[in-house]
């Protein structure tokens, strides 16, 4: 059993390296309990395997469409996407009216995406799901499958989350 393998490992390991192994996990958990969160509410998540790189450039092609190359570089739009709404490029709705706005709308199906993840899940029966269930995530994308709208919950307590639709 993987348990006894692992308490192997820990019982000859000294004190001072535990604390490693702790912080290690702690991801790994968190993710776990993310998963079970999301499952209990009933949402299914699967992974995209062959459509991944098509959704990530419909997402920038639809939400950022009216942002310039050059401005993508000034505002590092690369290292996070969700910069066009901080840096106030792309008109979006902000904190509470944000988080409102996406446990509102109805989101049967769900794309979400990590910045700097080539993986795109698919969540679907997500009727249930509500901002606050991706309070612990950091530079998440969710978006429903036609790309009308996306709600985005960064690592910056003082950025968004934001709540953008396509008129």
């Amino acid at each position: 059993m993987i348990r006894d393998k692992i308490n192997k490992i820990l019982d000859i390991l000294p004190e001072e390296e535990l604390e490693s192994v702790y912080w290690s996990i702690v991801p790994i958990q968190k993710s776990y309990e993310f998963k079970q969160h999301l499952s209990q509410k009933g949402v299914q998540i699967s992974q995209l395997i062959y459509e991944e790189n098509k959704i990530i450039n419909l997402w920038d092609k639809t939400f950022a469409k009216n942002i310039s190359e050059n401005l993508k570089k000034e505002i590092h739009y690369e290292q996070f996407k969700w910069h066009i709404f901080s840096y106030e490029k792309q008109d979006c709705l902000k904190k509470d009216v944000a988080r409102e706005a996406f446990d509102t709308i109805s989101k049967d199906e769900l794309y979400v995406m990590y910045q700097g993840c080539s993986f795109v899940f698919l969540y679907t029966n997500a009727n249930e799901v509500v901002s606050k269930d991706f309070d612990s995530q950091q530079d998440i994308y969710i978006f429903d499958k036609n790309f009308t709208w996306t709600y985005v919950h960064t690592h910056e307590s003082m950025c968004g989350p934001y709540f953008y639709k396509v008129l």
